[in-house]
């Protein structure tokens, strides 16, 4: 029995230098691939996924998060530590009170492109 041929790749090997040498040009450095991997690699949490939603909605502090989601200020804690680890979040201390934010617009423009993307399917 023969197999049959996947439509989703080429029947022929062909490479357009211009364009493999026009990309390559434009190619991350690795450590900045990396980085970026390792954003993705966070966001792929649906809990950190959740406490970023909520950052990008209002400026909230570890108990407002805890209640939201329904867990313990431990385990929110945690979580806001691995996003601030990312620079993905911010803190800001206001008295006795710590107060979280996204760390700045591109991680909520970034967010809401996901959000658009998946919204959309």
């Amino acid at each position: 029995m023969k197999s049959k041929l996947k439509k989703d790749t080429c029947e022929i090997t062909y490479v357009d230098r211009k364009k493999v040498a026009s990309v390559r040009k434009k190619i991350k450095p690795e450590y900045k691939i990396q980085l970026l991997s390792d954003t993705f690699k966070v966001l792929g949490d649906p809990t950190r996924v959740k406490i970023v939603f909520a950052l990008s909605q209002e400026e909230l502090c570890v108990c407002d998060i805890a209640k939201l989601l329904g867990t313990t200020k431990s385990a929110v804690s945690h979580q806001l530590r691995v996003l601030r680890n990312m620079r993905l979040v911010r803190y800001r201390k206001n008295g006795k009170m710590v107060y979280y934010s996204l760390d700045d617009e591109h991680i909520k423009n970034l967010f809401d492109e996901g959000l658009r993307h998946v919204e959309e399917l």
